[in-house]
């Protein structure tokens, strides 16, 4: 057949739906077999789509439809690629031979559909850093703007100086002054639709509430065992592993003992039916700049706190770069999140299903405490466990707490599994 259809390829057992995002090459252009042609996002991560074939794209998505697995997005006309002589994009003319001298190994920089052109996780970067996008040079594939352009912009104020070729000669005038960011008195609104990975954050934490009998308890932890360990042993341990101890993979192993522990806290309801797991795979909370994952850290109780800060420091990259695959957002019996990055003292995490408990770190703070009978200031953390209640009782949530609390307390028991 002269002309393909082009569908919604199959991304995973749970996602039926996607939002076609941006289409990457324009409505009948030439394009070549495996060509990126356009971007989806799914609940969990975006995903370029490429061209199975050569020949004339045929735009049938628009850009911001819902569409499902299996939909027809777009159509290829081969015929097109036989007629323009084996499917590639025909070549640009060479230009005139210039009048003034070019410095050596100088190129025209390629100008298409791309270039200055913002990819979503820039996009939105520079939408709360208000900056334009016509401000800042791309170093991307072909002068797209990406993330790292994105970032360097805001933080520059507006533009990129290393991706920018320095000006030939200087000004004549000052620039004007960046636009006032804040008006007296306005009245303006702005409407965006939620990303789908929004939507599907604000469905599962709207069921989990709806769904699950959760009740949070709370505890405090003196950091001062913590904080002593990894000031005495930061230093070796990132000689011999190349990466620093983090509070995370400490309160991580912590966890997955006292989980085996009890093994209520670490199960799951599955219809009228507990499932209880012999391993820890522990769900750690990342914000993106386009919502929070919880990628898990698979069987931590086998790990060592290397092992765990590594994993945990891949995920994190991946995560904020959109690079996640589907297995790696998928499963976890329990969940970590850690406010007091952001400076939050107290919170009540929501459960992340079908999970039947959170942990929830905050902020260090020093505050009095009483050691031994005497008032002492110490770094002091709250700690918060929201737990669904038909799977956990009230006794066995604040035991679990307790546990992880003397762990963190005393890190050498941690350390020598007592």
């Amino acid at each position: 057949m002269p002309v393909i259809e082009l569908k919604i390829p199959n991304l995973g057992e749970s996602i039926s739906n996607v939002t076609f995002s941006k289409w990457l090459k324009p409505d009948g252009s030439i394009v070549a077999m495996d060509e990126p042609l356009c971007e989806i996002e799914t609940e969990k991560a975006n995903q370029e789509l490429s061209a199975d074939s050569a020949g004339k794209l045929i735009h049938v998505a628009k850009e911001g439809e819902d569409l499902e697995v299996g939909a027809v997005f777009a159509k290829i006309d081969t015929e097109a690629a036989a007629s323009n002589g084996g499917g590639s994009a025909p070549a640009p003319s060479k230009p005139a031979e210039a009048t003034t001298t070019a410095p050596p190994h100088s190129e025209p920089s390629k100008q298409t559909y791309a270039t200055g052109a913002p990819s979503p996780a820039a996009a939105k970067i520079l939408a709360e850093g208000n900056i334009d996008p016509a401000n800042v040079t791309g170093t991307g594939r072909d002068g797209r703007i990406t993330k790292d352009d994105a970032q360097k912009a805001v933080s520059s104020g507006g533009s990129n100086p290393q991706a920018a070729p320095p000006p030939s000669t200087p000004p004549s005038t000052p620039p004007p002054p960046p636009p006032s960011t804040s008006q007296p008195f306005t009245r303006n609104e702005r409407r965006e639709r939620m990303s789908r990975m929004r939507r599907t954050i604000a469905k599962r934490l709207v069921s989990a509430k709806n769904n699950t009998a959760m009740l949070t308890t709370f505890n405090e932890v003196d950091m001062t065992g913590v904080m002593e360990l990894r000031e005495k042993y930061q230093e070796a341990f990132v000689k011999k592993y190349g990466i620093k101890l983090g509070f995370m993979s400490i309160f991580a192993k912590a966890c997955a003992k006292a989980l085996l522990e009890m093994p209520d806290v670490n199960a799951r309801i599955d219809g009228d039916d507990i499932v209880y797991h012999d391993f820890v795979d522990i769900s750690i909370a990342i914000s993106t700049p386009n919502g929070l994952v919880v990628p898990p850290v698979r069987n931590v109780e086998s790990l060592n706190f290397a092992q765990v800060e590594q994993t945990i420091k891949d995920l994190s990259s991946k995560a904020r770069d959109g690079k996640l695959s589907l297995e790696e957002m998928t499963g976890g019996t329990f969940t970590i999140t850690n406010g007091g990055i952001f400076g939050s003292l107290m919170s009540t995490p929501i459960i992340n299903e079908p999970q039947s408990a959170i942990l929830g770190m905050h902020a260090i703070k020093e505050r009095p405490a009483v050691v031994n009978g005497e008032i002492k200031i110490r770094p002091m953390m709250y700690l918060a466990l929201s737990y669904d209640h038909r799977v956990i009782d009230g006794s066995t949530s604040v035991t679990f707490l307790v546990k992880v609390k003397n762990l963190i307390e005393d890190p050498l028991s941690l350390l020598l599994d007592l």
